[in-house]
């Protein structure tokens, strides 16, 4: 859902001469993708939580995770994603921009937003480090928490076979994990001081479609 915001619109570029796009649209498109992206990176945190259960609690696994918790860890999931990107869009909304608003971004990405700003964009950036911090900095340390007890709990098996399947269960989550938090994090945990367009397109590119591009195969 979330490339969908991004990845039409992009081919409606690469494919028609204009370029153009509403500052309503710009608007929705920089919300939805925000709200769908970093509900991506608390749900990888959900994944890990079901890995940890799967693997050091397994026959306890339809006990503790039920259907009630799931539907709960899935609300809750997308209602902090959507709630944080309100806060981005909104101040980024607010800045005064002076012209020519030329996004050198192939879709409307905060940081490639905010550097067309007339005035110092200091206590945005620092509100969006807070929700990054927030948002992908926590998520991944317990990420890394639950694979440090899932590890210890593969180690205790005795058997290799058993060992190898409980690590091809955890591989997919660590390269779809590894995948999206490294480009994402380089992206937004940063100053807009060391804001280099071109290279922001490429890790954009890499993290938005590639990483999804790989889905099929890495969870197959």
């Amino acid at each position: 859902g979330y490339i969908s915001t991004t990845v039409p619109q992009m081919l409606v570029h690469l494919l028609a001469q204009s370029q153009t796009i509403s500052f309503a649209g710009c608007w929705l498109q920089m919300f939805v993708f925000g709200a769908l992206g970093l509900a991506e990176c608390i749900f990888f945190v959900v994944m890990a939580y079901d890995r940890y259960i799967a693997i050091c609690y397994p026959l306890r696994y339809t006990v503790i995770l039920k259907w009630g918790l799931c539907a709960q860890l899935a609300a809750g999931t997308c209602a902090c994603g959507f709630f944080f990107s309100l806060i981005h869009t909104f101040l980024t909304m607010q800045l005064p921009y002076c012209g020519p608003n030329v996004v050198n971004h192939y879709f409307c990405e905060g940081p490639s937003v905010r550097s067309l700003a007339c005035i110092d964009t200091h206590l945005i950036e620092i509100v969006d480090l807070v929700i990054s911090v927030f948002l992908a900095a926590v998520p991944l340390s317990l990420i890394v928490a639950s694979y440090i007890r899932i590890a210890q709990s593969i180690f205790k098996i005795k058997s290799v076979r058993g060992r190898c399947k409980a690590f091809s269960t955890c591989a997919s989550h660590l390269t779809v994990v590894s995948l999206f938090y490294a480009p994402a994090t380089y992206i937004y945990m940063r100053p807009n001081s060391s804001y280099s367009p071109e290279q922001d397109k490429q890790i954009s590119l890499f993290y938005n479609v590639f990483t999804a591009l790989l889905n099929p195969i890495i969870y197959t």
